[in-house]
């Protein structure tokens, strides 16, 4: 039966994830607490794994609850920061440790997801599985890390989301809220990288390439897909679905 097996979200863009339980989605279509905040230069640029390697130097952990953010650092560093009310002394820090100058930037009512018109990303565990299978020593859960969906679905098969995308694309429901495929995710530099020590995988994308090429599922719409360097699908949650609230374990239903 297919089923949501995880939730994950993002509170500090480009920094790690958090497993939660449930979340509401928000009025603009996001999850509640994704990339709630964000690291920016002088240049109004966000600073993420596809601008520097470095963050993946850093293992942190977000307290929803308190809004404390734990960061450590290779070297066993270890800060703690009330991202709500110490906000100046977490940029002082960021900056010295990225180098450059920095703002720290808070939004509850979208959160700063790249694609700010649509909703969250959704992949399939059986996804993952094939993803990993296709390089040496990749775990599961490295590829989790590496792709970083919001919602994965179990009990279905590998690139079961890819049929949501395209004209005439069917939806499909998670306990009572819609989702609409949008657009299959291209991918950057990021999945190439270890989570944890930021060392590429050489030929990332040329194999990635070659074995979704051959494993292309017959169920896709080709035409949605600008090339074939692209995992897990961007979707988007109708209005009158926003404001409810997502849990592990709900059933997943689709249209045939």
């Amino acid at each position: 039966m297919a089923r949501l097996e995880r939730l994950t979200v993002y509170p500090v863009k480009g920094l790690s994830g958090s497993d939660i339980e449930s979340a509401t989605v928000l009025d603009g279509g996001t999850l509640a607490s994704d990339r709630e905040y964000a690291l920016f230069d002088a240049d109004g640029d966000v600073i993420n794994g596809k601008r520097t390697a470095r963050v993946h130097e850093l293992t942190t952990a977000f307290d929803r609850a308190t809004d404390e953010l734990r960061v450590e650092t290779p070297a066993g560093e270890c800060q703690r920061f009330d991202l709500d009310s110490e906000r100046d002394r977490a940029e002082a820090w960021f900056e010295e440790f990225f180098d450059t100058d920095l703002t720290l930037r808070r939004d509850e009512t979208l959160g700063f997801v790249d694609r700010r018109d649509m909703g969250p990303s959704v992949i399939s565990t059986g996804t993952l599985r094939t993803v990993a299978s296709w390089f040496d020593r990749m775990t599961v859960e490295s590829a989790r890390r590496r792709l970083r969906a919001n919602v994965e679905i179990s009990g279905v098969p590998a690139f079961w989301e890819d049929r949501f995308v395209g004209d005439d694309a069917p939806t499909f429901d998670v306990g009572g809220v819609r989702f609409e495929g949008v657009t299959p995710c291209g991918r950057c530099v990021v999945p190439q990288r270890d989570p944890d020590t930021g060392e590429s995988i050489a030929r990332f994308r040329e194999t990635f390439i070659e074995k979704r090429q051959e494993t292309f599922p017959d169920w896709t719409d080709e035409a949605a897909f600008d090339h074939y360097y692209t995992t897990m699908i961007i979707t988007q949650i109708p209005a009158p679905d926003r404001g409810k609230t997502l849990r592990v374990g709900d059933t997943v239903e689709s249209e045939t």
